[in-house]
């Protein structure tokens, strides 16, 4: 019979044994080795069955096994000492604490992401952007940063993978009690469940439950609708994770975005956490969060909207992950005004400016939509991409929301994504490094960095880096016939049939490893443009290649299924199964595995199109070599030393060629540089020396940048820092000043302009200059009713190309030498050095200045000289040759 209602029945913890559920609920155990120990000595049987999750484990163990160690005095010493090594952990001073900026930083900030990637037993991740969140907040604990993540708590979390018996894709949506998951209840102080209300249209209500993870030092809010007094179809709302049609994802970015604040405010007030000073929004989808901070700032602070706006940007960091328009969420503005207009959510906030702030008000955009990315960064003071190339792809993709400025001017930096080195950094190989530098030396250099706690792993000896990896591959050759195993059997083979499983892959040949999602240009097929050749490196009797392939396609996405199902039906055909395999239901518990065990990690998608590509990363903490196209982080830290460039053919706009091209350039890659490289034993011992050197200074010299330490310090000194500096000065009286002023600045605006410009000074003499040289500048500046303290005058010099296009500018500042006249005209002077030689061009703008600007760029205005001039609006100079 079925039950009919379900509930977990815990065991009742001996007091000698009461740490070990504190120990279980800080989700600190999964990248804690010494924790992650402990709990197997509980019940080795159990931990297996329990998948390595505690909470699991502790509700599933017998009483008799319970009393047993609560009379073990070994097991108890190691309880105890793990307890306070913990606590050590959640109170000791860490980085931020002593941080030199002290009183300067944010005194706590509140991060957002729909999914957040911490362990397989809290699957509520589906990818890069989640895994990245998680790490994010780890990285954070253990720099002491004082953090709150914030997302929602999904029923089904995201789908299982399974195959069928032709290869084709299949999802099983399991069912999530958060009873059973690492999670608590937020309570109020009288016991009951604290919660969160939103209104929706035709006088519905959303409501959700606020459940915590401890994540170390971090708390994690997850917002839950299914709560009773929800109808049907709002208790719906957090399912799935990315799942539904566009009003369910819209009702999901509200309660993530405006209910996400709310559950803040009512963390903070219940525990005594410090208010948040700044706010990071991971994507787009929690953007709504600027428009719920504008609601409070307009009630309780009776701020307009424009000056609400301003409070809410200053203290606001925006992160976009997508280097393709595709990749945001675009939601139909009648949808959208339905949700926000009269009676909706936010009372006192009118639609139309809702509206405004999400319109694709640019050249080539959308009238009919409301871009969740374009409300990120108009709400958001300072944004960013997740690598130097995506920073520049990002500048390009949203130029048009600063007209007139070139590309490069746009106000959006990058952070380069790091990964959580104790989460994916195998336990042999931090045995390895301890046993080098020491255990402390070790911790401190995965989680905070510094290359000279790095450069000790340059001593491990050649044979202890070789026997390191040859264990790695065997373990990973084991992991991958269990699993292969599985797979057949839910694909409906008989045991009869999968005898040879037991020879699939060899722990001596040379492993390549490529697993992500599968949208199209990540190009999970590359590597089957030409069948042949991929089967003659698999079986090549001298230099053999075997390759584990894993990945997921998005459930709606019939091509990315495809893409599997050809996949699989390769790797099924009995000349080549022993040597390449695909893994189903790939996730961070098989990631942890797949990583270590690798010699090289593939990456070969459509150049520009990879944000970051984080999977490279976590392979190379564990002396894993990158083959990668030159994209996200490879672009930017690819050196030879430590891996390989996939040529591309970027300028081939036909993708069929440019795929044939730059797979073949990969198979020769293989054949003719990694594979010779990786079998050549003909240095003394027998060793591939040259191949454990390239792994030896993949640890001594990317280790330290691929850190997620490194980012989340970055995030602070670069990004968190000025915000809350900029949210403190803008009190509500320095919000409103600037809401005038900017106003101000937008009317007198296209009376604004550049006249007349000369050069005095060693002006150029037909048309050339010498290198070393000095041109002094006099402009004419009409600025209207402005004064020259609210403007900047600039003149912006460097080579120019074919076209006149200024590139590598540098900015002189020009000084105001006369005026005004009757009609506001100023004249600017400066110097103007000629520091580098060939064709060089000069031009001069106009931008609006403000001490509470984060950039001259911010309100998209600037003026320069007219076409006549040889100037332009995008840059154009006036050349010198």
């Amino acid at each position: 019979m079925k039950a009919i209602r379900r509930f977990t029945v815990r065991p009742v913890l001996p007091e000698p044994l009461l740490p070990l559920a504190g120990l279980a609920r800080n989700l600190r155990w999964s990248w804690h080795a010494e924790t992650r120990e402990l709990f197997h000595g509980v019940d080795p049987e159990g931990w297996q069955a329990a998948g390595g999750d505690p909470v699991r484990l502790l509700g599933s163990v017998s009483d008799d096994r319970l009393q047993t160690l609560a009379r073990d005095r070994r097991f108890l010493r190691r309880l105890a000492a793990a307890a306070a090594d913990l606590d050590d952990y959640l109170t000791g001073e860490r980085w931020y604490q002593s941080h030199p900026s002290g009183a300067e930083l944010p005194a706590a900030v509140a991060y957002f992401s729909p999914e957040f990637g911490i362990t397989a037993a809290l699957p509520q991740y589906s990818g890069g952007l989640g895994i990245l969140a998680g790490d994010h907040l780890k990285a954070a604990s253990d720099l002491g940063i004082p953090l709150v993540g914030v997302g929602l708590l999904y029923r089904h979390g995201y789908f299982r993978q399974s195959l069928s018996r032709d290869g084709w894709q299949q999802e099983h949506y399991p069912v999530l009690d958060p009873n059973e998951l690492p999670v608590a209840l937020l309570r109020d102080e009288d016991g009951a469940p604290a919660r969160v209300t939103l209104t929706l249209p035709g006088g519905r209500a959303l409501h959700a439950h606020i459940w915590q993870a401890r994540v170390g030092r971090v708390p994690l809010l997850l917002l839950d609708s299914d709560v009773e007094d929800n109808d049907s179809a709002a208790r719906e709302v957090t399912d799935r994770l990315y799942g539904g049609g566009s009003d369910h994802r819209l009702l999901q970015e509200m309660l993530l975005g405006i209910g996400g604040v709310r559950a803040v405010r009512t963390y903070c007030r219940i525990s005594g956490h410090p208010a948040p000073e700044v706010f990071h929004t991971n994507e787009g989808h929690a953007g709504f969060l600027g428009l719920e901070r504008i609601r409070e700032l307009a009630g309780e602070q009776e701020l307009d909207f424009d000056a609400a706006v301003e409070a809410v940007r200053a203290g606001t960091v925006f992160t976009t992950h997508t280097p393709v328009p595709a990749g945001i969420d675009r939601f139909d503005r009648a949808l959208v005004a339905r949700h926000f207009g009269e009676g909706g959510e936010l009372p006192g906030v009118p639609v139309d400016r809702v509206l405004q702030l999400g319109a694709e008000s640019y050249p080539g955009g959308d009238p009919g939509v409301f871009n969740m990315a374009v409300m990120g960064l108009r709400l958001a003071q300072r944004a960013n991409g997740v690598s130097t190339l995506h920073g520049a792809v990002s500048r390009e993709m949203f130029a048009g929301l600063w007209p007139g400025f070139d590309p490069a001017d746009v106000p959006i930096t990058s952070v380069t994504n790091g990964v959580h080195a104790p989460t994916w950094v195998a336990p042999e190989v931090m045995r390895l490094g301890a046993r080098q530098i020491g255990a402390g030396r070790t911790e401190d250099a995965l989680s905070v960095g510094g290359s000279q706690r790095w450069d000790a792993v340059a001593d491990i000896p050649d044979q202890d880096i070789w026997d390191l990896r040859r264990g790695l591959r065997d373990q990973l050759v084991q992991e991958v016939r269990e699993r292969l195993r599985a797979s057949w059997r839910q694909r409906g083979a008989g045991a009869a049939e999968l005898g040879w499983v037991d020879s699939v892959l060899d722990p001596d040949v040379l492993t390549i490893g490529f697993a992500r999602r599968v949208p199209s240009y990540k190009r999970l097929t590359l590597m089957l443009r030409d069948p042949e050749r991929l089967r003659r490196l698999l079986l090549d009797p001298e230099r053999p290649v075997q390759i584990v392939v894993a990945g997921k396609a998005h459930p709606a996405d019939d091509g990315g299924k495809r893409l599997v199902q050809e996949l699989v039906r390769f790797t099924d055909d009995p000349r080549v199964r022993h040597r390449i395999v695909f893994l189903p239901d790939y996730g961070m518990a098989m990631a942890q595995k797949l990583y270590p065990g690798c010699d090289v990690w593939l990456n070969n998608p459509l150049r520009p199109l990879e944000a970051c590509g984080t999977s490279g990363m976590k392979a190379a903490l564990n002396g894993c070599l990158n083959l990668s196209v030159l994209d996200g982080w490879w672009d930017e830290w690819f050196e030879p030393d430590f891996g390989w460039a996939i040529p591309t053919a970027d300028g081939d706009t036909d993708e069929e060629r440019r795929d044939d091209l730059e797979a073949a350039a990969l198979y020769e890659l293989i054949e003719r540089r990694v594979a010779p490289r990786f079998y050549d034993r003909s240095a003394p011992g027998r060793l591939p020396a040259r191949w454990i050197e390239m792994v030896r200074r993949t640890l001594v010299s990317l280790g330290p940048k691929v850190l997620a330490g490194r980012m989340v310090r970055e995030y602070v000194e670069r990004l968190y820092g000025p915000a809350a500096l900029a949210h403190r000065a803008l009190t509500p009286d320095a919000a409103r000043e600037l809401a005038v002023w900017k106003s101000r600045v937008r009317d007198c605006w296209p009376r604004v302009s550049v006249g007349h410009v000369e050069a005095l000074a060693a002006a150029p003499v037909n048309g050339t200059a010498e290198l070393g040289a000095t041109l002094t500048l006099r402009v004419q500046a009409a600025l209207d009713t402005l004064g020259p303290e609210e403007v900047e005058v600039q003149a912006v010099a460097g080579r120019v190309d074919a076209q006149d296009v200024i590139r590598d500018a540098r900015v002189f500042p020009l000084k105001p030498a006369a005026g005004p006249d009757l009609e506001g005209r100023w004249v600017y002077e400066g110097p103007l050095a000629l520091d580098r030689t060939g064709p060089f061009g000069y031009t001069v703008r106009i931008l609006p200045a403000h001490p509470l600007l984060a950039t001259p760029a911010e309100l998209g205005l600037v003026a320069t000289p007219p076409e006549s001039a040889g100037g332009s609006a995008s840059g154009g100079g006036v050349p010198l040759r």
